[in-house]
């Protein structure tokens, strides 16, 4: 395995949502595929199924937060330190419907000691803004790849 040092950003970045990735079994479930990742960012899309619409026909507003959620998590998560949602917010703009393809796109706003701050905004294939989240991070003393302080 390649040391931590030696890496680059992009590539530490990449390793870090590939071991997260595979371990995450409620983003795969629901479809998700990863489209971008760097240090930072994370870009993640998911088709809205039958099993996902409410009783107004609508996509249930619990899958949204769950694709800007999982696309929050990827993004904090690409510095080698592990890291979990201490508080997340959500504004639903326009409703999903079924068979549309959504795309969060996370953004890291601040990352400051063990906390950070990403702004996560999903969007439609047409580009209508489904919805606004927010998400605020805190790392916590794990990581995902061994450190030099840290041997395999």
């Amino acid at each position: 395995m390649q040391n931590t040092k030696d890496m680059t950003p992009q590539e530490l970045a990449e390793a870090c949502a590939k071991l997260m990735w595979d371990g995450d079994n409620a983003s795969q479930k629901l479809g998700m595929k990863i489209l971008h990742i760097a240090p930072g960012e994370a870009d993640i899309s998911m088709t809205i199924t039958e099993d996902m619409t409410n009783g107004h026909g609508n996509c249930h507003g619990g899958y949204i937060f769950s694709l800007a959620d999982s696309a929050f998590a990827f993004a904090c998560n690409t510095y080698n330190q592990m890291t979990v949602a201490q508080h997340c917010s959500v504004t639903y703009i326009a409703p999903g419907t079924l068979g549309d393809f959504l795309t969060a796109s996370a953004r890291e706003i601040s990352r400051t000691g063990r906390s950070g701050i990403y702004d996560i905004r999903v969007i439609r294939e047409d580009g209508k803004v489904i919805a606004e989240f927010r998400g605020h991070s805190r790392t916590i003393n794990r990581t995902f790849l061994p450190t030099e302080e840290q041997p395999a």
